[in-house]
Parts: structure tokens; sequence; C-alpha cells
């Protein structure tokens, strides 16, 4: 029989999509004044993967990652789901259409975790209404995080590969220190 045991700290990550910058900026503030520090930023990329976004946050549309500096434990991902929803609206505009994408995760040593409301065969629930999807699986003989089948086209990309590469660093040392 296994022992229960608590999991290991991880890394909080938000990934964002946005058409204008000064929201961006606005965003970034108010997710540090929430979170904490943030520790590492992606390079702003444009998000032309999908359309998706596009009818309801505009054209031209930007993605980058952020992560906090402070550690946390996975089960807060549901509550920082709710929270990143609830900002959204805030910055929303009058007619209830986002003009920011807020994605939280976790990133721990073996895998990236995203959540979402949306339910489908490789999800588990969380709790609170709240989904978890593993999307990258870390390939410790690659010594890299590599995607599933379903992996969303832009977390497969080089810079985001690379964002949570150095994220996973970042992560090592940071638990090292605490032990």
């Amino acid at each position: 029989m296994g022992e229960e045991k608590l999991p290991q700290k991880v890394k909080l990550f938000f990934g964002l999509i946005f058409a204008e910058r000064d929201i961006f900026d606005a965003v970034l503030k108010r997710l540090a004044n929430d979170y904490g520090d943030i520790d590492n930023m992606s390079d702003v990329v444009p998000f032309d993967k999908t359309s998706y976004y596009e009818k309801e946050i505009g054209a031209n549309l930007s993605r980058v990652f952020i992560s906090i500096k402070e550690l946390t434990v996975p089960d807060e991902l549901p509550s920082v789901k709710i929270q990143t929803n609830i900002l959204e609206r805030h910055f929303g505009r009058a007619d209830g259409t986002r003009i920011v994408n807020i994605d939280p995760g976790y990133l721990g040593l073996s895998k990236v975790v995203l959540a979402t409301t949306k339910d489908y065969n490789h999800r588990l629930y969380l709790g609170r209404k709240i989904f978890g999807e593993v999307t990258l699986h870390y390939k410790g003989d690659e010594k890299t995080f590599a995607p599933w089948e379903w992996t969303y086209p832009d977390y497969r990309e080089k810079m985001a590969i690379d964002f949570f590469n150095h994220m996973r660093q970042v992560l090592k040392e940071q638990l090292k220190r605490k032990s």
C-alpha cells in the first residue's frame, strides 16, 4: 500500500493572448499584484496558429508566457483559473467580450498542466468546475519538454518549449534551495 504524501511545489505561469500592448501591461501589473513577482517572461510573439480568438479579442494578436517567482501547490490551480476568468471579465468590454485571454497553469519537474473550464477525454476534473490538462511532458533522455497529440499548436512552438525548459531549471534551483 502506498503512503499519501503532499505534492512537490510547482511554478505558476500564465499564457496571455492580447491585441493591445496597454492591456497587456495592465494585466501584467494585476497578475503581479495578485500572485507575486514575475520572474520569467517569454518573448512576445504573434499568435497566428488559429483564428479562434480574433472575433472576440481582435486581429493581430500576440502571445506571451510569464511565470511567478514564489512557488505554489498544485491544488491552487482551480482557484487561480476562477480568478483569471474574473480578471478577463474585469478587463473586458461592456458587451461581455474579452480583450485578453489569460490561461493559468503550473509547471512541475515532469509536466506542464493547464487549467480549463472545458472537459474532454484527456482532462481530469480538479474541482470547482475546473479541469486540468497535462499539456507537455518532460523527456529526461532528451532533456526537454515534449507535446502530446492534444497539445495546442502554440505550446508546441520552440519559443514555448524553450520557455518551459528554462522555467524547469529555475524550479529545480528553487527546490534545491528550499530542501
